[in-house]
């Protein structure tokens, strides 16, 4: 049976089952991985020492295959037919890959899927072994071997994502998902406050935040860039989503911080920054927090620092984020440029407030 199915694989193979003339387009390639995915998985690597004992609790075929970028026999994998609901799970990390939903026959002899369960889970890598040009896929948090995507799948997505039954676990919708299959605990929360590079980084020093993404939010338009922001006419805030860890900061606090590092009293401006893009937001995710924030801005309304000044911000429920272009992201920390005076202070402060550890040297600039 061996004989017959590694013989099988063979000529299927030859015919171009695996051959691509170029890249798949559409897949998240090796140079755009994030440290926490769409559905608030943690994507960090393990250590050398982690995969080490991973590594351990597998087969030779499955060593073979996720790190040697083996394939497997077609029309011999253990899960090619499987019918069963559930989430297929990275065989090394346990990382979620794919849903059954997403599940088809290709006839090509191994699993086949549509799309993936997150794009940051599957991530593209050029491979131009055998002389032809495709795109491997490996697992986004340990970059074990998977298999390779093509452009030949069926409506809607027309991707198939062709994969090894040894690289994958699956767990039946009935089954308790493992602790590493699991996503990370932590809530949302959308701040916009100007020019979004400084609020994203005022954001992602805080002990306890997860994450800091810069993007743009409740507009009136789908899909917008940056370009058609800028205009004003979309009607889009620039704006930050803060993925936090609720154990270790709360939406009060972060509500607070906020309202240190921009001036919520100018309508549509923060410094030279002026247009509706640039207006003072918070986009609630809950009635808590609504709630929350609403009692915030009376607080301070009805303080000594802002007697006098009337404060604009919005509170609304929040509408589509969507993520801002790749060069936006963490661009204080990549450029050195400086945006929102004061963030640094406040940044020291909070950070001695939450009782972590001590704030970098940065300038009250940045």
């Amino acid at each position: 049976m061996t004989q017959f199915c590694t013989a099988l694989a063979g000529s299927i193979l030859a015919a171009g089952c695996f051959a691509q003339d170029a890249p798949t387009r559409n897949v998240q390639m090796e140079d755009q991985k994030t440290g926490i995915s769409d559905r608030g998985y943690d994507l960090t690597p393990p250590s050398a020492e982690e995969k080490t004992e991973l590594l351990s609790k597998l087969s030779p075929e499955q060593i073979r295959i996720t790190q040697k970028a083996g394939t497997e026999a077609a029309f011999c994998g253990t899960l090619l037919d499987n019918k069963k609901e559930g989430i297929y799970t990275c065989v090394v990390c346990g990382l979620p890959l794919f849903d059954s939903a997403d599940k088809f026959t290709s006839g090509t002899g191994w699993p086949s899927f549509t799309q993936t369960f997150d794009p940051g889970h599957v991530i593209g890598k050029v491979d131009s072994s055998y002389g032809m040009v495709r795109t491997e896929i490996v697992c986004g948090r340990c970059d074990s071997h998977l298999g390779h995507v093509f452009e030949d799948g069926p409506p809607p997505t027309g991707m198939r994502f062709c994969l090894n039954s040894e690289s994958l676990t699956f767990i039946d919708e009935d089954q308790e998902m493992p602790e590493n299959s699991k996503p990370m605990m932590m809530e949302e929360a959308f701040f916009a406050g100007g020019c979004f590079w400084g609020v994203e980084y005022g954001f992602a020093q805080l002990p306890g935040v997860l994450s800091a993404t810069s993007g743009y939010q409740n507009g009136d338009t789908k899909n917008p860039d940056y370009r058609a922001v800028c205009t004003g006419e979309t009607g889009h805030a620039e704006s930050v989503r803060v993925r936090f860890d609720p154990e270790k900061i709360d939406f009060e606090t972060l509500v607070r911080f906020f309202f240190e590092i921009h001036d919520p009293t100018t309508l549509n401006r923060q410094g030279p920054d002026v247009g509706t893009q640039y207006r003072s937001g918070i986009y609630t995710a809950s009635t808590e927090q609504a709630q929350t924030a609403r009692k915030v801005v009376k607080e301070l309304a009805d303080s000594d620092e802002f007697k006098g000044r009337t404060i604009v911000t919005q509170i609304e429920p929040t509408g589509t984020f969507n993520q801002a272009e790749e060069y936006h992201q963490d661009y204080v920390v990549r450029t050195g440029r400086t945006c929102h005076p004061g963030i640094g202070t406040a940044v020291a402060k909070y950070q001695r407030l939450l009782d972590r550890q001590p704030a970098r040297e940065t300038s009250d600039n940045t």
